[in-house]
């Protein structure tokens, strides 16, 4: 019986369905309490746009939940494993199971099962919700909450905030859409600078296409610094060193691709020569970031075990909280690390989850086995 892990079909069913009842519901409450303050600090600026109004803000909300929902998600199964646990503890449901045969594995194998398809589903809502949530709203923060611009089909998401030099003249643009020699560019600046640095023009424009060479800046506006004049130009190519696959490169945001479309991008990046540790660490922690729920009841197996009535419950789940949560300490850390290339970005990801994992059967070992 001691190799069994589910014995039981009725027990693991029960356990199974009190786990995923507290996980969503400690998950929902963290989604719209965040949701509701960070609301009351982005209004005001999404309000500030002509045109937003109560149809924006909902929005907003919209695109902030999946990523309020992705980002807390492991402490919800956090915090869901210590309510489970402490309530079977505490209706002596755990020693009933005890005295049945059930070992400390036995116990908690249902919840590791729970958590494992948590990590399965959190896995394929980033990949196919959080990461288009994340390029939309990041785009749309970078034109001040006002109109995005329009995309063709096959066109790709939108990107925001390039910032490229060619020479020692700089081209900026706030959202970007298309690949290759379809790209468009709108909230385009162009600075000419003099071999001092010295700003000598710049020159503005709503939208920017592909010249080949260069770039074409409709409706531009120059302004000259040394006369302090301003010309209004229907047309302006620029940037004539600037190829699209240069572009392609810069405007990459991490967050904002699927886990393949990171990979063609490291790929590419390994390619052209450029430094690609912190991509990779992002990507193997595409990876271990959703495994972390797996963590989670391991970590929290200590608000289990135990009777009850010694007093000790309450300590032991204030232990458990603090092993979870030393685990997001650390995972956020050895990220960091990982992404200035002080780690190998292999270790920076799953380097965490493994030394926890061992911390994690250690304790239950010790203490119940």
């Amino acid at each position: 019986m001691q190799f069994d892990f589910f014995p039981s079909r009725t027990l693991t069913l029960y356990l199974a369905k009190m786990f995923v009842v507290r996980i969503l519901a400690v998950l929902v409450m963290l989604v719209l309490v965040l949701l509701a303050l960070d609301l009351l600090a982005e209004t005001g600026a999404i309000l500030a746009a002509p045109g937003n109004g109560q149809a924006q803000i909902l929005e907003y909300a919209s695109l902030r939940a999946p990523q309020l929902a992705s980002r807390f998600l492991p402490y919800s199964v956090l915090l869901a494993t210590l309510i489970t646990l402490v309530t079977l503890n505490q209706n002596s449901e755990v020693v009933a199971m005890k005295a049945a045969g059930l070992s400390a594995h036995q116990v908690l194998a249902p919840l590791l099962l729970t958590a494992a398809l948590v990590a399965v589903v959190s896995f394929g809502f980033n990949e196919r919700i959080v990461t288009r949530a994340n390029a939309t709203l990041t785009a749309w923060e970078a034109a001040d909450y006002g109109p995005l611009p329009r995309i063709e089909p096959g066109a790709g998401t939108v990107r925001s905030n390039l910032y490229l030099t060619d020479g020692q003249n700089i081209l900026s643009a706030a959202t970007l859409s298309g690949r290759g020699k379809d790209i468009v560019m709108t909230g385009v600046t162009w600075y000419e600078r003099a071999p001092s640095g010295i700003i000598r023009e710049q020159v503005r424009s709503p939208r920017a296409t592909f010249a080949a060479p260069g770039w074409r800046l409709e409706n531009a506006v120059r302004f000259d610094v040394a006369s302090a004049t301003t010309e209004k130009l229907p047309a302006m190519v620029v940037g004539k060193d600037l190829d699209p696959a240069r572009i392609d490169l810069q405007a990459t945001d991490p967050d904002s691709q699927s886990f393949w479309q990171l990979s063609d991008t490291i790929d590419a990046f390994a390619a052209a020569g450029r430094r690609t540790e912190e991509m990779r660490a992002k990507w193997w922690h595409r990876l271990s970031g959703p495994l972390s729920a797996l963590l989670m009841p391991l970590l929290g197996s200590i608000a289990a075990f135990g009777l009850a009535r010694s007093g000790q419950l309450f300590v032991r789940a204030i232990i458990g909280m603090a092993l979870g949560f030393a685990y997001f300490v650390v995972d956020n850390a050895a990220l960091a690390m990982g992404s200035f290339g002080g780690y190998p970005p292999l270790l920076a990801a799953w380097a965490p989850f493994f030394l926890f994992l061992l911390l994690g059967e250690t304790v239950l070992i010790r203490t119940e086995e």
